[in-house]
């Protein structure tokens, strides 16, 4: 288990975070999912349903684990290559979109050979928000010209946006929003940012007003969001609020400590128990004290968005976890107001936590990004800290030869001022000794001398 933590690089709370709402998701899934068990097998045996939201998970974090060892500035150029790729499958799932457990508006494409439906949507997120990031990181010396950034970036941004919004407006609204917010973040001017927002909202109300004039001009997609927005600000009742009334009954039912794990009552009645409204059973069964702890653990991982988006030494790096981690969390936040009905019903999923393949494995992607980019600033770290070692090994040595030297060189002077003491104690015995011409006539002579 250790070898294994080790080969994990980049920030190891978000590992932890996202590991601990993934552990967490097997318990409210097999129970909720007894209900689909009845349905179609009859038998309430959701063992299928463990087993294979299990394998999705296990599949997302090997992506979390791929993705992660790709160096993050690669995303550029993969970005700008897969935005034409992401239209084209937008256009295919508006034109051949899939019906999911009767779930309409068309957001699915079934992968040939494989069986497994796609939301493309959740693909377009990730690639769109990293190529904002890459134009909002270009070095400019000034700021850019609304003209040519329209083209370049709102152009994309908004045929992206336009090939979603008739079949998810939630994802669509959504999107848009995190991008104003990257857009703000990356410095964007102001004053072309309330013009994109202007030219955004006067889009959307255009559409809206077009597809109630004519509803047969976009069948079976957009009255079915619309219809939610009515039944949301008006009291006309309708299938939403049937899903409401029993997310909002669990709920009341929970309390403060919930009923016990697998013991909802409403999972057997709420449709999408699983997916859209597993929160509902999460509070029915774990009370208020599980909601909390599950909306706990999702700001704790948005604060750490935070710390790694400050961390990283990039624009497009800080730009990356805020466009790619934010919408995670504010994802789970609008699945829990759904919930308690502060928001219309909008079909998103609570991430890492409701079952479901495509939606777990983009959330992966995206959290695979992130740690990316946190493994290169740890990776960066760790070159700092290994020079500022090799700094302090050269200056050890260097202060070591220093020392050496100087040891040397007190025991040259000591050796000299040796050779000076004999010196003088020659020259002084030379002048106390009395020489005669017998002993040595050259002394003797020398010795008058000086005493003359």
């Amino acid at each position: 288990m250790k070898e294994l933590i080790n080969r994990l690089h980049g920030d190891k709370v978000i590992w932890a975070f996202v590991a601990l709402l993934a552990l967490f998701s097997f318990m409210p899934v097999f129970s909720a999912s007894s209900n689909l068990a009845y349905m179609r097998h009859g038998s309430g045996n959701a063992l299928t349903y463990l087993l294979k939201h299990a394998i999705h998970i296990f599949i997302g974090f090997i992506i979390i684990y791929q993705v992660h060892k790709i160096p993050y500035h690669y995303f550029r150029g993969i970005s700008r290559i897969a935005l034409p790729i992401v239209w084209i499958l937008l256009v295919y799932t508006l034109v051949k979109g899939t019906v999911i457990d009767g779930a309409n508006a068309s957001r699915w494409i079934q992968i040939p050979f494989i069986g497994i439906s796609f939301q493309t949507s959740t693909l377009a997120a990730i690639v769109l928000y990293v190529f904002v990031a890459r134009y909002l990181s270009k070095t400019r010396e000034a700021a850019p010209d609304f003209k040519l950034s329209f083209i370049e970036l709102w152009i994309p941004v908004l045929i992206t946006i336009g090939l979603i919004f008739p079949a998810n407006f939630s994802t669509a609204a959504l999107i848009f929003a995190m991008v104003i917010m990257l857009a703000f973040i990356g410095k964007y001017p102001l004053r072309y940012i309330g013009l994109i927002l202007g030219v955004g909202l006067v889009s959307g109300l255009f559409f809206i007003l077009i597809a109630k004039k004519f509803p047969d001009a976009f069948p079976n997609r957009v009255d079915t969001w619309i219809s939610r927005i009515d039944n949301f600000t008006s009291d006309k009742a309708g299938e939403d609020d049937y899903q409401i009334e029993k997310a909002k009954i669990a709920i009341a039912t929970g309390g403060i400590y919930g009923l016990g794990p697998g013991k909802s009552i409403q999972k057997n009645f709420l449709p999408q128990s699983s997916s859209d409204f597993i929160f509902a059973i999460i509070v029915e069964e774990y009370g208020l004290f599980g909601a909390l702890v599950i909306l706990g653990l999702y700001m704790l991982l948005l604060f750490r968005f935070i710390v790694a988006a400050h961390k990283s030494n990039s624009l497009f790096g800080k730009l990356v976890v805020v466009g790619l981690g934010f919408p995670i969390v504010f994802q789970a936040l609008i699945n829990m107001a759904v919930a308690v009905e502060l928001l219309p019903v909008t079909g998103q999923t609570l991430p890492l936590i409701s079952s479901g393949g495509s939606s777990v494995w983009m959330t992966c992607i995206a959290i695979g990004i992130i740690l990316s980019v946190t493994k290169k600033e740890e990776e960066i770290a760790l070159e700092l800290e290994e020079k500022q070692k090799r700094e302090e090994a050269l200056k050890r040595l260097i202060d070591k030869q220093l020392q050496e030297d100087e040891e040397e060189i007190d025991q040259v002077d000591e050796n000299q001022e040796k050779v000076n003491q004999m010196k003088s104690s020659i020259k002084n015995k030379i002048k106390e000794e009395d020489f005669s011409i017998e002993e040595n006539p050259m002394l003797a002579i020398k010795g008058m001398r000086k005493r003359q």
